[in-house]
């Protein structure tokens, strides 16, 4: 077989940092360091964190007063910090700086007296916490069928703002939809440059593969957009989250497989899988250099 390795993949700036993060903090604050949910949808990263002596909770009660705990990299609402800081918690926040972008234009907006329609999943952290910056003005849309019946106080001041990490396409034909009902309405560009650009790069590996292994995690957002976006082309895709998980008629193929992965999948996953497969050759796609990074909070610099 030949594998069709798509670039960029791996891990996005907002994933570092988050990572960074946590490491620094284990070893300049020592233990304990608490981290409210997964600090980024991948297991591999976070029994690797918890192993070298990280906390994950589901709710800031599991934290003792007074001790470290770190926002995971999808934000968190206005209500969580207030309890922290009610608890007299540390807080190191690794929310990735382009959600918290998103979180400043939803307080704008609301402040200037607009209806927020937020494009994202239901459930997802980063949607309940962006919808906590203003939950009596913010309706949460999913799919095209939320957009029928959708009542706003005021036609003439909508805003749409979205969930960093959706699909490209899904999401122009929301915005679209949601023109035609409000003619006026401000529309902001909130998917993030590594979740665009990991699903231009599928597209990319789609056209010359017979099918695609997206390395990823089962509840990451991002990752479960690549194996879509390959879908919606007519080819098969299969999220994988590591050479375990391999199809097993693929082991024998004598075809092209491409692979591509999500934001925060490791990138030691990815060669994981390439040595499982055995591949003849390798063709590389790259369709751009990423060279973005953020800054650490000040706490840790």
């Amino acid at each position: 077989m030949d594998i069709v390795l798509g670039s960029p993949r791996g891990f996005c700036a907002g994933v570092v940092r988050a990572i960074d993060i946590v490491e620094l903090a284990l070893e300049r604050l020592g233990k304990p360091i608490y981290i409210r949910h997964e600090i980024i949808h991948n297991q591999f990263i976070v029994n690797d964190l918890a192993n070298k002596g990280a906390i994950f909770v589901d709710e800031l009660s599991e934290v003792p007063d007074g001790n470290v705990v770190i926002f995971s990299a999808h934000g968190v609402s206005p209500s969580v910090r207030a309890e922290a800081d009610l608890r007299g918690l540390k807080i190191l926040d690794a929310t990735c700086p382009l959600v918290t972008k998103v979180h400043v234009e939803a307080k704008k907006y609301a402040g200037e007296g607009f209806t927020i329609v937020l494009v994202g999943h239901k459930g997802h952290p980063e949607t309940i916490g962006t919808a906590g910056e203003a939950p009596s003005k913010t309706i949460v849309v999913e799919t095209q069928a939320d957009i029928e019946g959708l009542e706003v106080p005021n036609p003439e001041k909508v805003v749409v703002l979205t969930q960093t990490t959706l699909s490209v396409d899904d999401t122009r034909e929301i915005v679209d939809s949601l023109r035609l009902r409000f003619p006026n309405l401000v529309v902001r560009n909130d998917i993030c440059y590594a979740t665009s650009n990991r699903q231009m790069t599928a597209k990319l590996v789609a056209e010359d593969a017979d099918c695609v292994l997206v390395i990823g995690a089962k509840n990451s957002s991002n990752s479960n957009r690549l194996k879509e976006v390959v879908q919606e082309l007519g080819i098969p895709s299969y999220l994988i989250g590591g050479p375990e998980e391999i199809p097993s008629e693929l082991l024998q193929s004598e075809g092209k497989i491409g692979i591509v992965s999500g934001a925060s999948t490791p990138e030691i996953l990815v060669q994981r899988v390439i040595r499982e497969l055995k591949p003849k050759n390798i063709f590389k796609v790259r369709i751009v250099d990423e060279d973005i990074k953020f800054a650490l909070p000040s706490e840790l610099t």
